[in-house]
């Protein structure tokens, strides 16, 4: 519902415009009733089925064509839109917006070039036999070590879901234009993808609610737990404090270590350490949300020079019990260079003095 009702919130107009350049389309009167309009969208329904909540329009987008050297745009776009499953919960439903770029003009036989969303929820139990099954990838992805589900233990304990996303974009381009139109089209599915991660976090529910949606995956503590170990560790290996003066409690430790203004992010002691752990910066600077975080190795974040002078410092962490690192430049998951000013690494202690973790904070970053 979100993506269908604030477009602009993902969407990059210019290239809706090239899109809609780039179909050849014949004659033909648009069918469209009433128009309703918001975020400067004019949205012309054309067909509704209640039944499945599925629906047809047209939206068109004005006054954003402009002129490009090989190519006249449109001052207006138009998009034919069909939007399913926003409001079903039903076992085996899932939510699709598909859109394809049309000319004013359009005939029944004109060619469509479809692009959109698809989302499954993870526990919904649809049936391996589903035409909206995405292969076997919504009940891969659930599969724990033992071979057991574990979504049933997220959701409860979240009071959400997990679903998977497919996002599917196609880009017409002449022959000789194949190269351009490619590095355009990865660059701006790149965009894509961290602009619906960043929605996706922020429709989440609050990590301080009573459901402790900061839910840390099975065998790691709870965050309020693991927050405490990150500030203790801090002042006994720095000698100062990491945050500033809070109220007692846990919670409160939490969320003064969620909002700091610089990246904090902890990842695995194991051989190819991953992050577990991230706060609001460290979420931003990394483009990632908490789920997708667990899926990020150490090592990818850095360049080579960040590599080597990384390795080297592992050691004296582990001994030591922290590293001060220069500044220096380092990638987030998109690929995106960052800049920070200096960082600092150290050990993260349990209950029992044991080393838990590493915790990385990026201090002064900014995106280059």
């Amino acid at each position: 519902r979100f993506l269908r009702e604030h477009r602009s919130e993902w969407a990059d107009s210019g290239i809706d415009a090239y899109s809609a350049a780039a179909i050849k389309a014949g004659p033909c009167t648009l069918p469209g009733s009433r128009a309703g309009s918001f975020g400067g969208q004019v949205i012309l329904p054309l067909a509704h089925t209640i039944e499945h909540e599925e629906f047809m329009e047209v939206i068109k987008l004005e006054n954003i064509g402009h002129y490009r050297e090989d190519m006249i745009m449109p001052g207006d776009i138009f998009l034919l839109q069909l939007c399913s499953g926003v409001d079903e919960n039903a076992v085996g439903t899932c939510a699709e917006l598909i859109f394809a770029p049309i000319d004013a003009s359009f005939s029944d036989d004109a060619p469509l070039l479809p692009s959109g969303f698809r989302i499954i929820p993870l526990d919904s139990g649809v049936d391996a036999s589903s035409p909206n099954r995405t292969l076997d990838l919504a009940s891969t992805l659930e599969v724990g070590p033992t071979g057991n589900r574990t979504s049933g233990d997220y959701s409860g304990q979240c009071g959400s879901t997990k679903s998977v996303m497919t996002i599917a974009f196609q880009f017409a381009f002449e022959i000789h234009l194949q190269e351009n139109v490619a590095s355009m089209a990865r660059q701006y599915v790149r965009s894509i993808i961290a602009s619906v991660q960043r929605v996706a976090l922020a429709l989440s529910p609050s990590p301080f609610g009573s459901h402790a949606g900061l839910r840390p995956p099975p065998g790691t503590p709870e965050a309020h737990t693991l927050a405490r170990w990150i500030c203790h560790s801090y002042r006994c290996y720095l000698g100062m404090e990491l945050l500033k003066p809070v109220s007692e409690g846990s919670e409160s430790i939490l969320k003064t270590l969620w909002h700091h203004s610089d990246a904090l992010m902890c990842c695995s002691l194991k051989a190819l350490p991953v992050f577990t752990f991230a706060n609001q910066a460290g979420l931003d600077m990394l483009e990632t949300t908490l789920v997708a975080l667990q899926d990020i190795t150490l090592e990818k974040i850095f360049d080579d020079p960040g590599r080597k002078t990384l390795y080297s410092e592992l050691p004296q962490i582990m001994q030591q019990g922290f590293a001060c690192l220069q500044g220096g430049i380092c990638l987030s998951s998109m690929g995106r260079p960052v800049s920070y000013e200096r960082a600092v690494a150290w050990k993260v202690l349990n209950e029992e003095e044991n080393a838990h973790c590493i915790c990385f904070m990026f201090i002064n970053w900014s995106f280059v």
